[in-house]
């Protein structure tokens, strides 16, 4: 049995997912390149995402948990040292923003990908940004950061354009210096 075939069949169309929504865009991977790249027939393949939507919700699912879990990890890691935690998530946005293979933060990409209001992968993107400004928020509010709600979107924002940078040339530590320079300012410290 093959590498292939031993994971299990929906980890595998997710994994083709990842890959090919990630390197050529939501709308450019049809169905049947998913399924060529996953090793299944078209009737696995829908037994397990009956429609394009359902899939697309569920890569982001996964891109969201995975960051998700690596913040949690390093917020569990450093309890009493917010500020710890920020300049680490400053020094992972400009180390991801920059790596070889980059195209931008998957949850802004696939935001422009998808206008419709209603669709499913604008729900998970939706979450999981409020999530992270959540994450942001509690902990500007354990560094006793006033107006921690404003500044946690004003945080996010920055994040969102240091993605940017990273993927327009900068360099890992040019991005993350700027970040953490403009979160300085933002919090005031």
């Amino acid at each position: 049995m093959s590498v292939i075939e031993m994971k299990p069949v929906r980890e595998r169309i997710l994994d083709a997912a990842t890959e090919r929504y990630y390197a050529e865009g939501i709308r450019a991977v049809s169905a049947d390149k998913l399924i060529a790249a996953a090793h299944v027939s078209k009737v696995t393949f829908y037994r397990h995402f009956p429609s394009k939507d359902d899939l697309v919700a569920a890569y982001l699912a996964a891109r969201a948990a995975e960051e998700e879990d690596a913040i949690t990890t390093r917020r569990r890691a450093s309890p009493d040292d917010p500020g710890a935690v920020l300049r680490w998530y400053a020094d992972l946005v400009g180390e991801v923003g920059c790596a070889p293979g980059f195209r931008g933060c998957p949850f802004i990409n696939a935001a422009a990908e998808l206008p419709e209001a209603d669709h499913p992968g604008r729900r998970v993107i939706a979450d999981h940004r409020a999530w992270l400004v959540a994450q942001i928020r509690e902990l500007l509010d354990q560094l006793d950061v006033s107006d921690s709600a404003t500044k946690a979107e004003q945080l996010m924002m920055l994040r969102d354009g240091a993605m940017v940078s990273g993927y327009v040339g900068r360099q890992p530590e040019q991005v993350a210096a700027a970040l953490t320079a403009g979160a300085r300012a933002i919090i005031g410290r």
